[in-house]
């Protein structure tokens, strides 16, 4: 192989959603500026969809290391193993082997080198519950792979939704309302922060990021007349991650956190749940708003946005997201610690 960097992995995402359909496009919509990437996949899936919805994307079947060379005039595919029904809207648990696979062949290039970075399409967890996946989610299946091909750990990933104009990180992901507040710690919102700030530093460039910790409850509890969740659990983890040099400030009421001049006051928000952060991040980005997952010792990003089984087979997709989760692993993978 030459110097140039290794291109990106990404994954089909499930292949009855919307993940090949902007994967063609992303290809499609390339420039001199797009870093080379390859799709794991089954060729003749992606074939027929772009047969469907009338997209002229030439597919070349590579190798990682050809695929730079491949990705000027050929959409370039690395073959999986397991076949794919795909039926555009209509899951199945069938093609949960190729799914799973895409993943973790992913995740195997990334840490032999011949891919620089992992970029995810979205994934149904409920199709592929179905076939016995027992992760939340993505983010936690892609932090036990990580401890066992780099043999490190144990990890704890941090989910970051990252645009331009908004960038949150969820203390607690994927749990019922109720069960994120009871687990909410602490020393979780320390560690979450943490692993925040070094990445921020470290794949961000940021010396110093600011973050801004939100509180758990309406104006973070109003001095404990809403819950004392704020000065018992939240100010703590504040005060703590001050003491060791990091800019947190808060707990901040989470409702003054998102508008423009708020915003431009911290870096990324710390947010106690789930819908907290992705709510504000999704209205303000949708379209170009990149998940991406810290704390991991290999970079990966992936859409903001799920399989949108209901629009997927119309060609109505966008692949913006997908557009700016390939520039952006692009961008992280090339940070040197």
């Amino acid at each position: 192989m030459s110097d140039r960097a290794a291109p990106l992995a990404l994954t089909q995402g499930d292949p009855s959603g919307v993940g090949p359909e902007i994967a063609i496009k992303a290809w499609l919509a390339r420039d001199a500026e797009t870093p080379p990437w390859f799709l794991l996949a089954d060729p003749k899936h992606i074939a027929r969809v772009a047969q469907s919805l009338g997209l002229n994307a030439p597919i070349a079947e590579v190798t990682p290391a050809q695929a730079i060379d491949a990705f000027a005039t050929s959409l370039p595919i690395a073959p999986l193993h397991a076949s794919v029904i795909g039926t555009p809207g209509k899951p199945d648990p069938q093609d949960a082997p190729a799914t799973l696979e895409a993943i973790e062949r992913g995740v195997m290039l990334v840490r032999s080198g011949e891919a620089s970075a992992l970029v995810t399409n979205p994934i149904a967890k409920d199709v592929l519950y179905k076939a016995g996946f027992h992760h939340p989610g993505h983010t936690e299946w892609l932090g036990e792979l990580a401890e066992r091909e780099w043999k490190v750990g144990p990890l704890r990933p941090v989910m970051l939704i990252w645009s331009d104009l908004l960038a949150v990180v969820p203390v607690t992901i994927h749990l019922a309302l109720t069960r994120a507040i009871a687990e909410l710690t602490t020393e979780a919102i320390v560690e979450t922060a943490r692993i925040t700030a070094h990445d921020y530093r470290i794949r961000f460039g940021i010396a110093a990021p600011r973050l801004a910790i939100a509180g758990l409850n309406p104006h973070a509890g109003e001095n404990g007349t809403m819950g004392r969740e704020d000065i018992e659990i939240v100010a703590p983890a504040v005060a703590q991650l001050q003491a060791e040099g990091i800019d947190a400030r808060g707990p901040l009421p989470p409702d003054t956190m998102f508008h423009a001049a708020a915003r431009a006051r911290y870096d990324v928000a710390i947010c106690m749940y789930h819908d907290q952060g992705l709510i504000p991040a999704k209205t303000l980005a949708f379209d170009s708003g990149v998940n991406t997952t810290l704390g991991l010792p290999f970079v990966r990003t992936s859409p903001d946005h799920g399989t949108a089984f209901d629009i997927a087979g119309k060609g109505i997709a966008s692949e913006t997201s997908l557009i700016a989760a390939i520039k952006l692993a692009a961008k992280l993978a090339s940070a040197k610690e």
